[in-house]
Order: C-alpha cells, then structure tokens, then sequence
C-alpha cells in the first residue's frame, strides 16, 4: 500500500516574518492532505453533510526540524497512527519533506467524529471505517484507540 502524499509549492502568503513557513501554513497543508485523502476516498463535505457527522481535533503536536522557505515545494504524507474499532476516534500522522528529501517536520494528531445535530461524538458506520480508512498506509506503532487514549494528561 503507497502513502498518501500531497504536493504544495510555497505561496508568498505561507510565510510569516522571518521568512520561512508560518505554523498556521503547515497546519493548513496538512488539512488539506487530510480532507484530500478522505474526498478521494468518498467522504467529501457533501458526505459528510449527508451523514451529518464532521471530524473535530482534540490535539496536534507538530515537531520542526528544518525550516521550509518561499519557492520552495513539499509533499506531505499522512498515516493512521490510531483509530477506534467503531470509527469515532482517529490519531493520524504526517511527515513533511522537501523534494531534495530534507525531513522538515513531524506531526501527530488526534480526533473523532462528530453528529452535526447533536455536536457529540459518534462513531462512523461500518462500511464508511472501511471505505475511508482499510487504504490507508498504517504506522508501525499503529494501534487501536479507545476513550482512555483521547484523554491524554501531562
């Protein structure tokens, strides 16, 4: 199974005032990849409105190694780090390099789904967990998620 990936150019808009990539740009890149991955896969926004359910982030760590600079073009790939037996919960990772192959950062997330009507969280039917997520490439460490794993304490 291949990774997903993304290509992005750097925008004069994705800097910030030191030059490089703005934080908000990455998460913005890695959005896209995600919401990418899921259109690709038959859970686009019309979808998801149909089903009324929406996915919502608990946390993202992001961990910077190199910065990114204008004119430069990255691919982001994105993994399933985690996922709940009923599809409510998910814990993705990315991985941003450069086309020279410079390792520009990490990044890992966690979230779930959640019912547009009743803004509470709710698991995904059946055949959507497969549709949406057998494709995509696991992490070595994947592991199945429970309740307990969302709330994460320092």
């Amino acid at each position: 199974m291949e990774i997903f990936k993304k290509r992005f150019d750097i925008r004069w808009s994705d800097l910030d005032a030191n030059r490089h990539v703005a934080n908000s740009a990455y998460m913005n890149f890695m959005s896209h990849t995600r919401m990418a991955y899921l259109i690709d896969h038959g859970f686009s926004h019309r979808d998801m409105e149909k089903f009324r359910v929406g996915p919502v982030l608990f946390y993202e760590h992001i961990y910077y190694f190199r910065e990114v600079l204008a004119g430069q073009t990255i691919d982001v790939s994105l993994l399933l780090k985690g996922l709940s037996r009923d599809g409510m919960f998910f814990e993705f990772e990315h991985e941003i390099f450069g086309e020279d192959g410079t390792h520009h950062l990490s990044a890992e997330l966690m979230g779930g789904f959640i019912d547009l009507d009743t803004r509470k969280l709710t698991p995904l039917a059946e055949e959507r967990i497969h549709s949406v997520f057998n494709d995509l490439h696991r992490t070595d460490d994947f592991r199945w998620l429970t309740r307990e794993d969302t709330r994460k304490r320092r």
